[in-house]
């Protein structure tokens, strides 16, 4: 099947002449820019339904390809997401299954530092979270291998600091520019960033972003805010220039780059000019003062101007394959991480931020840190000119898993032989008929009290409260009738609840790290 599409790209967009994978030069291999947005909700894009943020530059992505119905994320919050997209692992079978970090190294105690930021600042061996093992292997291996130049810009990493085998520079990437730490990616006004093994210092105060407004401010003035955001580096504009420059630096050979976005990830930090022109659309709102994230005086019109920035940044990206004359030979892709929060005074109702599959069941949110659709299901675009046909839309069922086997058919070399992926290359190319499918998808995350969720054809059946009570109960839902996941019908099918069980014991393999262990399931 590789060899077969590997001709059908080579007569649809490379050269003539080209037989098989193997024998694509440098030349023929197209670019490949993929755009990970952070905590953004499958309902938060126009071209998803959104109807009061405005995502123009990212609707156009999926008017000119194709746009996933049914696309879902590695796990329901940032690293172990991650993970899954750079290994092709489903969560059973990754070495990093939820956030964690890194440990502190001898001599090096928190308590001798007002906050973690602090300490970091002093220490930066402490920033960044567990790291991948040097035996791992990433997409950006896996494409090099292929020719390509890689790079990761424009965000945050999150598995593996400073000096760890989990840093990029370890793991495949040619070049790195942004955030090595999740943690220090809480504020967009940090001190600094990291260019590959560079610490590279901005002209920030170091400002602790947890934390609440001063008792004695008035919360309704906006100069009560200006030190949480008015700073000189916002680190969303720095990192772009340095992923543009990767494009101007590499646009001769193919390349490979990872964007994986901060945005729209809390604080609730954005560009005045974004801010003054939602506050103008939406009015005047309370603030955020007090909780976990930045006070922010309009959380509303902020978190919707962050969204729009990273339309513009994607915009900007668009324009400049555009103007080094490489736009018809880059596969463009888009997604987010996992669903949208609830935290840092983001709204996810007033925004319907996860579009159908919203739902506050009992007062507890159904989104990020949940393998509920809200949390997990999430917006996928891809876009390639004369090759993805335009205005496309496909149901096909897909995870983060699946993009390392795709862009390695594309590049037109073997995937690792231990991944849980298929590629979507012919669903790309509106080959429906030849796509292989996925029998199930597997989930696991050993957080917000330990859970499991299996996806068979209509069917998701979801354990909760595995590592908070033991819990081994499956609900089952019928996604078909009940896309928001409120009517438990297990009872009534107890033949599906059985094989999901199996599956579900079938695909967790014991974790190497005690942290993501899960004692209910034998471990």
């Amino acid at each position: 099947m590789k060899n077969i599409y590997a001709i059908v790209l080579c007569l649809t967009v490379l050269t003539a002449g080209c037989n098989s994978a193997a024998a694509q030069t440098k030349s023929d291999l197209p670019n490949i820019v993929y755009i990970l947005a952070d905590d953004l909700g499958y309902g938060e894009l126009g071209v998803y339904g959104q109807e009061k943020i405005e995502t123009p530059n990212i609707d156009a992505l999926a008017r000119n390809g194709m746009t996933f119905t049914q696309h879902y994320s590695g796990s329901p919050v940032c690293a172990p997401s991650r993970y899954m997209l750079l290994t092709g692992k489903h969560p059973g079978h990754a070495y990093i299954r939820s956030n964690g970090d890194r440990e502190l190294p001898e001599g090096v105690s928190l308590d001798d530092y007002e906050n973690r930021f602090e300490a970091m600042f002093e220490h930066p061996e402490i920033e960044g979270q567990i790291a991948l093992p040097s035996s791992t292997v990433t997409i950006a291996e896996v494409l090099k291998e292929a020719g390509y130049q890689t790079g990761a810009a424009g965000g945050k990493w999150g598995n593996g600091g400073p000096n760890s085998e989990g840093h990029p520079n370890n793991q495949g990437f040619d070049f790195f520019y942004g955030y090595l730490c999740q943690r220090q990616a809480h504020t967009y006004y940090p001190t600094h960033l990291w260019r590959n093994n560079e610490r590279i210092l901005l002209d920030n105060e170091l400002v602790n972003p947890h934390q609440d407004l001063p008792e004695d401010s008035d919360p309704y003035d906006p100069e009560s805010y200006s030190r949480f955001h008015d700073q000189p580096d916002y680190s969303a504009e720095v990192m772009l220039d340095e992923t543009l420059g990767f494009i101007d630096d590499n646009h001769s050979n193919p390349f490979f780059l990872f964007i994986p976005s901060t945005i729209p990830h809390v604080s609730l930090q954005a560009p005045k000019r974004w801010i003054d022109y939602y506050l103008e659309k939406f009015g005047d709102e309370e603030p955020y003062t007090e909780g976990s994230y930045v006070p922010v005086r309009y959380p509303n019109a902020t978190y919707a101007a962050m969204i729009s920035y990273l339309d513009e940044q994607v915009g900007a990206i668009v324009e400049k394959l555009k103007e080094r004359g490489i736009y018809e030979n880059t596969l463009i892709m888009f997604s987010s991480d996992n669903g949208p929060t609830t935290g840092g005074g983001v709204n996810p109702e007033y925004f319907n931020s996860a579009g159908p599959f919203l739902n506050f069941k009992n007062n507890q949110s159904r989104v990020k840190g949940h393998l509920f659709e809200g949390g997990i299901r999430v917006p996928m675009i891809a876009t390639w000119e004369g090759v993805i046909p335009a205005g496309s839309t496909t149901d096909h069922i897909s995870a983060f898993w699946d993009v390392l086997p795709t862009l390695s058919e594309i590049a037109g070399v073997d995937p690792p032989e231990e991944i849980d992926g298929i590629s979507f290359l012919p669903t790309l190319m509106g080959e429906d008929s030849n796509q292989e499918k996925h029998d199930y998808l597997y989930w696991e995350f050993p957080s917000y009290g330990g859970q499991q969720a299996v996806r068979m054809n209509r069917w998701k059946g979801i354990r909760k409260d595995i590592m908070a009570d033991g819990n081994l109960e499956i609900e089952l839902y019928n996604l078909e009738e009940d896309i928001r996941e409120e009517n438990n019908v297990a009872d009534q099918h107890p033949e599906v609840v059985d094989s999901i069980r199996t599956i579900m014991e079938r695909e967790h393999s014991v974790p190497k790290l005690k942290h993501f262990q899960m004692e209910a399931l034998g471990n």
